[in-house]
């Protein structure tokens, strides 16, 4: 009697990570989930707070204009305090998954995908109209109960940019610093630092004056 033929077991398919996925999982959510089955994107940021994914669409040209500027003159200030700036990279605080606007390290990020809340010595955001409650008091709450020494927040209202730094004291942050746009901010700690806030903002648009051909 012949013998039926050896059938080996269908290799497991390999799938790239999707957006697709958030239609389907239907569990709590945890950073190492979102980091392992969504893919990286350029785009809208892609968070995790507790069980939830949070997708967040780009904010305006003004908000991009600061997080163009003020991780660059930070980062040379930081450098000579042995710090390092980046703006928006994955910061994990156990099973969350936050991405700040800006995060200065005592350690340099080079190589890596995530680091630890823990490696960031001040964590910032820009206050985006749509967004008010998160950067100004849901995520401070964030990183203060994680234990970030110093909170920095810019708030654009009005296209008036203004500047405060806050530290971690008893639990909560506490300010310690504050200008607005026309004045000098000065920062003494993590490190030095100081800047007119109105530096941060391109020039409004000018508005194009009608050919006369019409």
């Amino acid at each position: 009697m012949a013998q039926a033929a050896f059938a080996p077991e269908p290799a497991p398919q390999h799938t790239e990570p999707s957006f697709d996925v958030l239609r389907w999982h239907d569990e709590p959510w945890t950073a190492q989930l979102a980091l392992d089955l969504l893919p990286e994107t350029n785009g809208p940021k892609v968070e995790v707070l507790s069980g939830s994914v949070i997708v967040t669409p780009h904010a305006g040209i003004d908000h991009q204009s600061v997080e163009r500027e003020l991780p660059y003159v930070l980062h040379r200030a930081a450098r000579k305090a042995g710090f390092w700036v980046y703006p928006e990279i994955n910061v994990l605080s156990g099973d969350d998954l936050f991405i700040p606007d800006i995060a200065v390290l005592r350690n340099s990020g080079g190589g890596r995908t995530t680091v630890s809340i823990a490696e960031a010595i001040l964590l910032g955001e820009i206050v985006s109209p749509g967004n008010r409650r998160k950067d100004v008091i849901d995520r401070p709450r964030e990183y203060a109960f994680a234990g970030v020494p110093f909170f920095l927040r810019v708030d654009l209202r009005n296209r008036v940019p203004t500047i405060a730094l806050f530290e971690l004291t008893d639990g909560e942050y506490r300010p310690l610093a504050a200008a607005a746009a026309g004045s000098a901010f000065v920062m003494r700690e993590p490190f030095e630092f100081t800047i007119d806030p109105a530096e941060l903002l391109d020039e409004e648009a000018v508005p194009e004056e009608p050919d006369g051909d019409g």
